[in-house]
């Protein structure tokens, strides 16, 4: 369920940008800020990209977020309701600096716009998940240095979205397919 919320939001940035900016490339990329080895990961330069900060366990249940496990679920001692802490960063190079500045403040508009992902707005997600909220963290000037630390990564231009609650839940089972492709690039490493 957590590659599926980071595709479905990469997803629908994209479509917005399609629309907004009338680009036909994907400008988000799901991709981590640096691989293994603390080169940079993210593949090509003038990209906004999304990666997974943290995950944690959800612990207060407020009215209006527990629907993943209420709506059309039993409800079990074996759910696990958790949030995840999401980063969309521009990565550009200093020619574009203002352009990725402009797309992760259009990242920033489209969130604070849209908000919530649920059924009735947002087709792309997917069926195990009921809603999807996004709040906008801020984190102070420590707190970040601590974050691009413990990403090995350099700073660049980003923003951080908690993103409220994905349950997991013993009666739903999703299989899971590897992408033939990437195995055939694994084993050419």
């Amino acid at each position: 369920m957590i590659a599926e919320t980071l595709i479905c939001l990469t997803d629908e940035i994209n479509e917005f940008f399609r629309t907004k900016l009338r680009v036909t490339e994907d400008k988000v990329v799901i991709s981590p800020i640096v691989n293994l080895e603390g080169k940079p990961a993210i593949v090509g330069e003038n990209k906004i990209f999304v990666t997974l900060l943290n995950i944690e366990k959800e612990t207060v249940i407020r009215p209006g977020l527990a629907a993943n496990s209420i709506n059309n679920r039993t409800s079990n001692n074996a759910a696990l309701n958790i949030n995840l802490y999401v980063m969309a960063g521009a990565y550009f190079s200093s020619a574009n600096y203002a352009e990725g500045l402009k797309l992760l403040s259009l990242v920033i508009s489209f969130l604070q716009q849209k908000g919530t992902f649920t059924k009735d707005n947002t087709t792309r997600l997917p069926n195990e998940i009921d809603k999807l909220i996004f709040e906008m963290e801020s984190p102070g000037l420590d707190k970040l240095n601590n974050i691009w630390a413990m990403l090995g990564a350099r700073y660049v231009p980003s923003v951080i979205y908690k993103v409220r609650m994905l349950t997991f839940d013993s009666s739903v089972t999703t299989e899971y397919r590897p992408q033939i492709g990437s195995l055939s690039n694994d084993t050419n490493a």
